[in-house]
């Protein structure tokens, strides 16, 4: 497992050798179990160095690269729903029910899918919304694996300020 520090806190990539197989944020829901040995031992692997790149250049917001090899694993199911979530452009968002949509489902099995997803950021879980906020009818959020304010800074990153920091 490699260690990358952003803006959001640590993440946590793993590969299997050659592609990706996660990114996780500190402290996320489904982090795997990993000890200090693990860290101080992460092989020097190319994907590591092409995520690197990846993520420098979106908190930058600079032009991205071609995304990394990404592999997650999960179900056929799943697999769907990321690959939806792929089809997202950057600075936009969708909602969990016009998802479910596009790959004959229902929104609540999308939206488990959704906060299983093994590669945040990369695969773009956090432009998934309630039809209430897309509606603009409500700008608070909610359901991230990473946490709300993550979620937030995100959204910011790529849309502006479109979602305020601080709720009133």
């Amino acid at each position: 497992m490699y260690k990358y520090l952003s803006p959001i806190g640590p993440l946590y990539l793993d590969s299997d050798g050659k592609a990706l197989t996660g990114l996780w944020m500190e402290g996320q829901k489904n982090f795997p179990r990993v000890s200090p040995f693990t860290l101080d031992k992460a092989p020097d692997l190319p994907i590591f160095h092409e995520t690197a790149a990846w993520l420098d250049c979106y908190f930058a917001k600079k032009d991205l690269p071609p995304l990394p090899l990404l592999v997650p694993k999960g179900s056929t199911f799943r697999q769907a729903v990321w690959k939806e979530l792929l089809q997202i452009p950057y600075g936009k968002i969708t909602t969990y029910k016009a998802i479910a949509k596009a790959i004959g489902s229902s929104p609540r099995a999308v939206g488990g899918a959704v906060g299983q997803n093994p590669i945040s950021i990369l695969i773009p879980c956090h432009r998934v919304l309630g039809t209430a906020v897309r509606r603009g009818k409500n700008r608070s959020l909610t359901g991230y694996a990473g946490g709300i304010e993550r979620k937030r800074f995100l959204l910011n990153l790529e849309q502006g300020d479109l979602f305020p920091l601080h709720q009133g």
